[in-house]
Parts: structure tokens; sequence; C-alpha cells
């Protein structure tokens, strides 16, 4: 079943122009539309990554079919997609939706932390688990994420979002490269020791059932892919072919001159240790 939208908030940054708007559930979603600049199938790479994301346990908000009514877009001017010189409406019918992280009150979502906050977020370690869901989804770009907290908490908690990119955008097909896909900052990746680092998620991915795949593939309405379902099958084909690949995109990565994975192999300090949990606790404490 598809939310429907009742009112549009306002407009967010990025380049498929999505919008802020108010669904008839209560809940607010950032919501992309079919005529976005980017591609139509940006949409269905939104819809069943961050659901395969949600299947392997990592933190990505809900992701649902949201319905902009035509009188929606009619009786709301901000509902528009800026081209440069022109502008054009915003298409009517299903779109894709992000339950917006935090609500709206402000002060709670944040995309960028000191070094010291960043330490301290809660679920750090997903951030290894999230690289291997852009590796094994052949994401083009930067891997984004926000960080929430809720009223009186001190720690904020990362949610990975922006999955458009997935399958190389519109083109839907895989191009691997070792820093695509990744984070900007190597911090996030400290933690990152072998293997074990990466689990309970790597495995999760590996072992996927088919049916969970093909689930999140068939949830994207054929018109987000010019209704080409031999297209989105081929995708879904390769993609499961991909699951034993994972482990060799990672170590790529590892392997270049970003040099990500400083403590492989190592087991930490017992001082280095005591300062990591310290940063957990959202304290600091100085290692010689």
């Amino acid at each position: 079943m598809a939310v429907l939208a009742v009112q549009q908030i306002r407009r967010m940054r990025g380049g498929a122009q999505g919008q802020l708007m108010l669904g008839a559930d209560g809940h607010v979603y950032v919501v992309k539309f079919r005529n976005n600049p980017q591609h139509p199938r940006v949409l269905a790479n939104e819809l069943v990554a961050t659901r395969l994301a949600a299947a392997a346990g990592l933190t990505v908000p809900e992701a649902e079919l949201v319905e902009v009514s035509s009188w929606l877009i009619g009786n709301t001017p901000e509902l528009e997609i800026d081209l440069g010189p022109t502008r054009m409406r915003c298409q009517p019918g299903l779109q894709f939706g992000s339950r917006f992280a935090g609500g709206l009150m402000p002060g709670q979502v944040v995309d960028y932390l000191p070094e010291e906050q960043l330490a301290a977020v809660k679920n750090l370690a997903e951030f290894a688990g999230i690289l291997a869901l852009d590796k094994w989804t052949g994401n083009a770009n930067g891997r984004q994420a926000v960080f929430v907290k809720r009223p009186r908490e001190r720690r904020y908690k990362a949610v990975f979002i922006d999955f458009g990119y997935c399958f190389h955008a519109g083109d839907w097909r895989f191009e691997d490269a070792p820093l695509r896909g990744v984070y900007f900052r190597n911090d996030v990746y400290r933690g990152v020791t072998g293997w074990a680092s990466f689990e309970p998620w790597l495995t999760r991915m590996e072992t996927m059932p088919a049916e969970t795949i093909w689930a999140a593939a068939n949830a994207a309405p054929p018109e987000w892919y010019g209704g080409d379902l031999g297209e989105m099958e081929a995708l879904m084909e390769k993609l499961l072919a991909r699951r034993s690949r994972i482990r060799e995109l990672i170590e790529a990565f590892g392997k270049s001159d970003r040099m990500p994975f400083p403590n492989w192999g190592k087991e930490p300090r017992q001082d280095e240790e005591e300062a990591w949990k310290a940063a957990l606790r959202g304290t600091t404490m100085r290692v010689n």
C-alpha cells in the first residue's frame, strides 16, 4: 500500500531534488519524483537497495511508495523540478519515499560530526556493513549518512541514506572501482581489524535468500524503470551472482591508496581499547 502525501514541507538538497513531505500516516518522508533530473531508475535503486540493507540488519530509513496527487502538485507551487534555464512540475503518481530520520525536531539530525563525536557514534561499526552493501550493489557514489539523536541523548546514531546511484544509477550495470561507494572519512573504518568486523552483515548478504532479493525488486513499480521486466530480472540475476564477490571488492578498497584499514590483522592494544571505550561513553582519553 502506498502512503498518500498530504503536504509539501520544503525542498531538500541533492541532485534528485527531493521534497520533504508529510504523509497521511503522520510520518514525514523525503520524496524523490519519477521525473527527477538524475534518472527515473534511481527510485527503483533507492527502494531495492534500502530494503536489502534493512534485510541485512543495517540502520536505514523505512522505504515506502508515496502517492502524490495531481491536486497536491497543482496547488503547491514549490513542487517543481529545476532544470537550469527552465522548470517543470513534479510528476504525479507513485514516487519513492524515505522516512525522514529523526522527524522534524530541529537539531536532531546532522550530516557532519567532529572527530570526537564521530568516534562516539553508537553504531559506528555499521560503516563496515554498509561498505559491504555498497560494494555488492555497485554504488557509484560516495556513501551518505546522517547522524541522529533523540532529545536528551548524548550520542548520535548513524542512519544510511541515498542509494540512488547503486547499480550505477540509471545505467543498471556494475562498474567496480576501489574508491566508489565508500565514506569520505577513514575514521569510520578505524575499528576494522579483519573479516569479523564486517559481521553479521557480510554473511547476511552472502547468504541472503533469493526470495528476499526478488521481493525487494518486485516492490518497485514498473513505471520507475520503463516497464521492462526483463531488464529488472537481468539486474537481479547479476546481483545474486555478485554475492560471492563482496569480499574481493572490499579487499580492493582495503589495498587502495586510501589505506582505510590501518588496524587490519591487529589486536587492539589495551590503552587503545580503553580509549575507544571511553570515546563510546562520550568522554576523551589520551593515547600515547
